[in-house]
């Protein structure tokens, strides 16, 4: 399992790659209505690990993961969104909606699953 600092850099180098290749196919993304949408769905893969990182960046540093980490990182999401089509904003913010939702879900299920293992020992 990788630790706090390495997961960090991987959603930084993630962060760097998918931003670089939403911004060079802007262009075709933008060309019609389902690729807009497509579009939105990477920007909120970019929202995905943003959030990583801000988040591993706070629990190295002691402080506490919240809302905190969710507005800067779409924040962040959004605004490349916007630079690919209007539309790409909504459904980036529709689709960081969702993955929230669900990494949400995934954490009070690890987090309820590592509490029982403390409980047996």
């Amino acid at each position: 399992m990788a630790g706090p600092g390495r997961s960090m850099l991987y959603s930084l180098l993630l962060f760097s790659t998918i931003l670089s290749l939403l911004e060079m196919y802007r262009g075709k993304l933008a060309s019609s209505e389902l690729l807009t949408i497509f579009g939105g769905f990477i920007s909120s893969l970019l929202f995905l690990v943003l959030l990583t990182f801000i988040g591993n960046y706070q629990e190295s540093s002691g402080t506490k993961t919240g809302w905190s980490a969710v507005a800067p990182a779409e924040i962040v999401a959004l605004i490349a969104a916007s630079t690919v089509h209007r539309v790409c904003v909504t459904t980036c913010f529709l689709f960081s909606a969702g993955l929230l939702y669900k990494v949400n879900k995934l954490s009070g299920m690890m987090l309820a699953k590592s509490e029982s293992k403390v409980r047996r020992y």
